[in-house]
């Protein structure tokens, strides 16, 4: 098995460079003083930052793109072996490496290591530990699946020990990786194009567990059902959290809202009432989150005055609740919710802020899912007063014929819910600049393009 020498900085190539996490490591091995140049299908704000740097970006995949001077290819799950540059680098007998097992070995660099997982929250989870080790002064290096306003993108480059990452289960990546610390926020069913059931999901999630050192810790939600079942037996500290968990290490007490939805707690840490909370993000599900933090916080001994000017701070992330804008009295927001549980957190939440009617446009993301959870996203999605359906996203599949966003505008309609199915943006939009009044909340939801809508109505 190849192993990078981070003594001796190679030449590296991304396939796929373009991606949120590709990008970033690509940055951070450039830093490091390795030789880097990428591929991807389109130019974008991302690689045109990458190219900012020095770094080499070359736009459509060709086997001409891999070069006997490469050292080692890295490239994505979304790469298969038929790519025209995976199909080179094979002939010329050039290392290649997928990108979890790269993320695994910049991970042995760093004594401590911060991995955060789960089915939801990893990117504001990870979002908020980091604005709480910066406000600590503690300089750590930093990789998130999102765009963060405090770090400038999706990378930091720190100067000490303390690297933190979000750890993601699908494909089992994350069992590639090398934590010292790990967190687990839930465990859901999702990606079942590659998991088998949520019995399987679970064994990955205990694996992950499992690669924590004895003299690491493990910071898991006690609100997962039979959470034992992942601890049990584990060599390395166990911290628990939760809301609904007294005897959980860490939960909250004297739990309150503002005018805008943001959470207010008392943090009670074994047992024992502590430091009030105020947080400049929406929901329950975010109390959550910030819980978790406070359990990493701990272990390093940050103390709550830093705590809390981080908390303060963090406003979310890109596409995470994120407040787009107003148009014509309508305010516009963005999520990138593309599970049922976390479509009802967000739209639980969104009924906390303003607004007289709240309007949902949902993109569904892959026909795997929509079919897995059917049921479950009709459930969710009647939280909203108006539903607007898009196409599905496809994003890595094909589409099967057998299901659509009609299929799930029927299945609200069973409920008494009606949704309407409306195929294009353009339509969209129309809709909404016809039905929606001043004093309306727009969300837009989804893990794939439905922000455009958004976009596009703000520029109008």
């Amino acid at each position: 098995m190849y192993e990078i020498d981070f003594e001796h900085p190679c030449r590296v190539h991304f396939i796929g460079i373009g991606g949120i996490s590709m990008s970033g490591f690509a940055e951070l091995l450039h830093s490091m003083g390795f030789a880097v140049s990428g591929s991807d299908r389109s130019e974008s704000k991302i690689t045109r930052h990458l190219e900012s740097l020095g770094i080499q970006v070359l736009y459509g995949q060709e086997s001409k793109n891999i070069t006997e001077d490469i050292d080692l290819v890295v490239y994505t799950a979304a790469i298969h072996p038929d790519n025209p540059e995976y199909r080179r680098a094979e002939e010329l007998h050039i290392p290649m490496m997928e990108r979890a097992r790269m993320v695994g070995q910049v991970m042995k660099n760093y004594s401590s290591a911060i991995a955060i997982s789960g089915t939801h929250g990893k990117t504001t989870t990870t979002s908020i530990a980091s604005h709480i080790f910066m406000e600590a002064g503690l300089d750590p290096t930093i990789s998130v699946g999102g765009i963060l306003d405090a770090i400038g993108g999706n990378i930091r480059i720190g100067g000490s020990s303390h690297f933190i990452t979000e750890a993601c289960e699908y494909t089992n990546s994350f069992l590639q990786f090398f934590p010292t610390v790990g967190v687990i926020l839930n465990i859901e069913e999702d990606h079942m194009d590659f998991f088998k059931d949520i019995a399987d999901i679970r064994r990955s999630f205990r694996k992950f567990a499992e690669l924590i050192p004895e003299s690491g810790t493990l910071i898991i939600n006690a609100e997962i059902p039979d959470y034992t079942e992942i601890t049990e037996g584990l060599s390395c500290r166990v911290v628990t959290y939760g809301l609904d968990v007294p005897e959980a290490d860490f939960t909250a007490a004297d739990i309150s809202y503002d005018e805008l939805g943001h959470g207010r707690f008392d943090a009670v840490v074994q047992g024992e009432v502590k430091e009030r909370y105020e947080l400049a993000v929406v929901g329950r599900h975010n109390i959550s989150n910030a819980l978790a933090c406070l359990a990493l916080a701990s272990l390093f001994d940050i103390e709550p005055p830093i705590i809390k000017r981080a908390f303060t701070a963090f406003h979310g992330t890109e596409r995470r609740f994120e407040l787009k804008g107003v148009k014509n009295g309508i305010t516009i927001i963005d999520d990138y919710a593309h599970h049922p549980t976390e479509i009802a957190a967000t739209l639980t939440a969104a009924k906390k802020y303003p607004h007289k009617t709240l309007w949902c446009v949902f993109q569904p993301h892959t026909y795997t899912r929509t079919r897995a959870f059917l049921k479950e996203f009709a459930e969710a999605l009647c939280e909203a007063d108006e539903v607007i359906l898009a196409d599905i996203y496809a994003a890595r599949e094909q589409d099967p014929g057998d299901i659509s966003s009609q299929t799930l505008a029927d299945e609200m309609k069973k409920r008494g819910k009606e949704a309407r199915y409306i195929s294009s943006f353009d339509e969209i939009e129309k809709f909404i600049l016809k039905n929606c009044i001043d004093g309306d909340l727009l969300i837009t939801m989804g893990a794939g393009n439905v922000v455009e809508i958004g976009d596009s109505l703000l520029k109008e």
